[in-house]
């Protein structure tokens, strides 16, 4: 049985109580036809027949409500009284209207609990007992003959009222968990929508800094360089101020295609290798650093999850190099390809760093993080006055979308 004071889950309280009012419907109809045809005196059965319509009102104006919510306070005892009098009233006249217990004791177990129930169901089933001992006096053969079938319907109306009730708090287990689970799935879908929301933006965070925050850092140092070179040479300077052109588009680019989450347009129309050349071409331009870009093993076209980190990790190395190693004179680029991976090596010979430490910021953090989410791994290896070198390799199998270099 359900624990005191539960409810049910809108749809499975509304869909068994639909039940139970046809139930309770068809006792009415039946006892009421039982008394039509009754040999009863008219009065008496007119009598009957209003007692049992007045419990027809009772059931819908506080009845219905009080098994609805399975209380145990006042209004489940004011509710039982008014049922029991009107069915006394009912088989008092008439005892045909004994009939009605088939309905009254299930009301009974639903509002009050067990062993009041069940106690106020047998003395409702010996009401027509008493009604027969009233009227025919001392020793009256006819209670004999009445209280057999007295104490079958005790027995069988106790059992369906039994019955009825577990049924009832079944339901009201059921519509609970339902409930539960709906709040459950309330609660995942909130957190998918904020873990969602997280990722976004960490991804946002992630593409703004490899692609307009680097790109308006070389613009500033290209224009830099340019302010400095106008006047003595500015043919240099031109071309410097070329170059922050490039890059300006080149973002502009980036930018507007990161936010529809597309493919990178340095990955567009060409192979990642084609790509990190651009890169370090673009490189040895701006900083007049010497710049070799080398490919081991067999190119072939890449997933995309596996380009665009490669490509983004690429980024933020040489955007490192540009800004950090100042007193660097090379810089080699190695893109390797073997049968499950493929890994992008820079390494450059300035003065170096202390990996994890205070330079270690946003842009080596998210490199790591967009290896790791396809299955790869980034490392970089530095000490001061020794350079730095920055390792990524990504598995070949990081998705099963289309290549990402064709």
């Amino acid at each position: 049985m359900a624990p005191t004071g539960a409810s049910y889950g809108p749809a499975t309280g509304s869909r068994w109580f639909g039940l139970w009012d046809g139930y309770f419907a068809i006792s009415y109809a039946v006892t009421t036809v039982l008394l039509f045809t009754s040999p009863g005196e008219q009065v008496h059965r007119a009598v009957s027949i209003g007692a049992l319509t007045l419990i027809v009102v009772w059931y819908g104006v506080l009845g219905r409500d009080v098994m609805l919510h399975d209380g145990r306070g006042r209004r489940n005892t004011v509710f039982s009284a008014g049922l029991l009098a009107l069915f006394a009233t009912a088989a008092a006249f008439d005892l045909t209207a004994s009939f009605a217990l088939f309905a009254v004791v299930p009301m009974l177990m639903m509002s009050l609990s067990a062993p009041a129930s069940i106690v106020l169901a047998m003395g409702a089933n010996l009401l027509p007992v008493a009604v027969v001992r009233i009227r025919g006096g001392a020793f009256d053969p006819d209670i004999l003959a009445v209280l057999p079938t007295s104490l079958l319907g005790m027995t069988l109306s106790v059992l369906l009222g039994l019955w009825i009730t577990r049924v009832v708090g079944q339901s009201k287990e059921r519509g609970a968990l339902i409930a539960e689970l709906r709040r459950s799935r309330e609660s995942v879908a909130r957190l998918s929508r904020e873990a969602g929301v997280a990722a976004e933006r960490e991804r946002l965070a992630r593409e703004i800094h490899d692609t307009l925050a680097q790109g308006l850092t070389s613009i500033i140092s290209l224009v830099q360089a340019a302010e400095a070179e106008v006047d003595d040479t500015p043919d240099l300077a031109r071309k410097h101020l070329g170059l922050a052109g490039r890059v300006a588009r080149e973002s502009l680019a980036e930018a507007r295609d990161f936010v529809s989450a597309l493919t990178p347009p340095g990955l567009r129309g060409s192979s990642l290798v084609q790509a990190v050349r651009r890169l370090a071409d673009g490189l040895a331009e701006e900083t007049g650093l010497a710049v070799r870009c080398s490919v081991e093993g067999e190119e072939r076209p890449l997933p995309v999850a596996a380009g665009v980190v490669l490509l983004r990790s690429a980024q933020e190395a040489i955007a490192n190099v540009r800004k950090h190693a100042a007193h660097a004179r090379a810089v080699d680029v190695t893109v390797a390809y073997d049968d499950t991976t493929v890994r992008l090596v820079i390494r450059d010979d300035g003065e170096g760093f202390v990996p994890d430490g205070e330079q270690d910021g946003f842009g080596l953090r998210g490199m790591r993080a967009r290896a790791a989410e396809t299955g790869g791994a980034a490392v970089v290896s530095s000490s001061p006055g020794n350079g730095t070198t920055v390792e990524v390799s990504v598995p070949l199998d990081t998705d099963s979308g289309e290549p990402a270099d064709e």
